[in-house]
């Protein structure tokens, strides 16, 4: 047998990374990106908090894939019931009752807050945020709908009118009844507010504002992030979302809670809502819900809502809804944060390693503005300057204008972190089973190269 560090071994490993990576470059469309600009890493294999390439180097993933694989990588009851669900029954049209889908809608409902006790299965985010607009202009019988500037809900057509950030700016089709507003965001106020208190004041007048000059008869639903995941982690003040919940209840306005990137654990509760004890109309999700081993997304449907289409039908659904091996990842992926304490354990990560530690960081290094975060869901605002909060690169920057974030990407992959950088930000979101000591491994890799980014600070 060769051994793994022969030169033999070597050349078959880099020989496998080249056909990978010639086979994406050749065929391979990916998202977000100028084609002929990007050079994927080839990864061979992950497990847990970490993922490898094909040379051996080893990363310590801070970014959980793309904020979802909460239970870690390859975690082996997981793996063990999509592999016995597909020896049994791999697929089966949404039309039927399936065990394994009615396991997975029963465990969702009882862990959602309030009477959400109804469960719209979709293949992911974008498709949950779609039918949730849907249903809720069907069940008013409006046409618009309101969402904050500083969001992201999906990239299909209503997704991706809805958000806010500028990943809208070349799909924006201007026709599709979506109106933005300012949602809170303190330490850059739109609203000069000096206090959480003030922000969350101001922001609500806001709010209503926009109803009241939209006219309220023609609004649908507000939909939000519960915390602002790609806008930058952006956890609302006490009291906000109890404000909207009120605001919809007084227009007859549907609610939406986005809990696509927050829900299932991630924050420290089963969904984010419970930290303000806000229960929407409908609630969207996927992403943790199946820690991404096998794409499943969904809409947690009230009562209300859901008896609209008790003898209406429902115009709306899709081939792989409710997919049973995903199902079965869904069931699977439930049991195991039951059993491991994979909620309690985020809370505690949260409070007791990443907040602590973050600030920490904060303290020494002049680059970093403000840390903000829940539960496994951190960011970290770069600035030039502290003082006046100058964001270490521009709005939307990209090329040259990117050039410190890029740098600083950079020297976490050279300290064997894979980070998520967005903006001006780096988000820190590794999977809620991290252990302590790769928490305490992470936060060494962040210090190193924040170094590179208070190289271009002012002070």
């Amino acid at each position: 047998m060769d051994n793994p560090s022969s030169p033999t071994v070597n050349t078959r490993a880099a020989d496998e990374a080249a056909r990978v990576k010639a086979a994406d470059r050749a065929h391979v469309f990916h998202s977000w990106s100028a084609q002929e600009l990007i050079d994927p890493l080839a990864v061979a294999g992950a497990e847990g908090s970490y993922f490898w390439d094909y040379d051996g180097n080893r990363y310590l993933d801070f970014s959980s894939a793309l904020v979802y694989t909460n239970i870690g990588y390859q975690h082996p009851k997981v793996v063990a019931a999509v592999q016995e669900q597909a020896g049994r029954l791999c697929t089966l049209a949404p039309g039927f009752a399936v065990d394994v889908r009615s396991e997975a809608a029963r465990l969702i409902a009882e862990r959602t807050p309030g009477d959400l006790d109804k469960v719209f299965f979709t293949n992911g985010g974008a498709e949950a945020v779609e039918n949730a607009v849907r249903m809720a202009r069907l069940h008013t019988g409006r046409p618009k709908v309101l969402s904050a500037y500083r969001s992201y809900h999906g990239a299909t057509a209503a997704a991706i009118n809805l958000t806010g950030d500028a990943r809208r700016f070349g799909n924006d089709s201007a026709t599709a009844g979506v109106v933005h507003f300012w949602g809170p965001f303190a330490y850059r106020s739109p609203f000069y507010s000096a206090t959480p208190a003030e922000e969350c004041e101001r922001a609500l007048r806001h709010l209503e504002d926009t109803v009241v000059f939209e006219g309220p008869a023609s609004i649908a639903a507000i939909v939000l992030e519960t915390v602002g995941g790609a806008p930058g982690v952006l956890v609302h003040p006490d009291g906000y979302l109890a404000g909207v919940r009120e605001l919809c209840d007084r227009y007859g306005i549907v609610f939406v809670l986005d809990e696509v990137m927050v829900g299932f654990g991630r924050t420290g509760r089963w969904f984010a809502a419970e930290h303000w004890g806000v229960t929407p109309d409908l609630l969207c999700f996927a992403k943790g819900v199946t820690s991404g081993y096998v794409p499943l997304g969904g809409v947690a449907i009230s009562g209300a809502v859901a008896g609209t289409f008790a003898r209406r039908p429902y115009p709306g659904g899709l081939t792989y809804s409710g997919h049973v091996l995903a199902c079965a990842a869904a069931v699977a992926t439930i049991g195991v944060m039951e059993e491991e304490g994979v909620v309690e354990q985020a809370a505690r990560t949260g409070a007791e390693l990443l907040g602590p530690g973050l600030r920490a960081l904060a303290e020494r290094h002049p680059s970093v503005g403000e840390v903000r975060g829940l539960g496994t869901f951190w960011a970290l605002e770069l600035v030039r300057d502290r003082s006046t909060r100058e964001p270490l690169v521009p709005y939307n920057a990209s090329g040259a204008d990117n050039a410190p974030m890029a740098e600083f990407a950079a020297a976490c992959r050279k300290a064997g972190l894979w980070p998520l950088t967005a903006g001006n930000r780096i988000h820190i979101a590794p999977p809620c089973t991290i252990a302590p000591q790769d928490v305490a491994a992470g936060l060494e890799a962040l210090d190193a190269a924040l170094a590179v980014a208070d190289a271009h600070t002012s002070g």
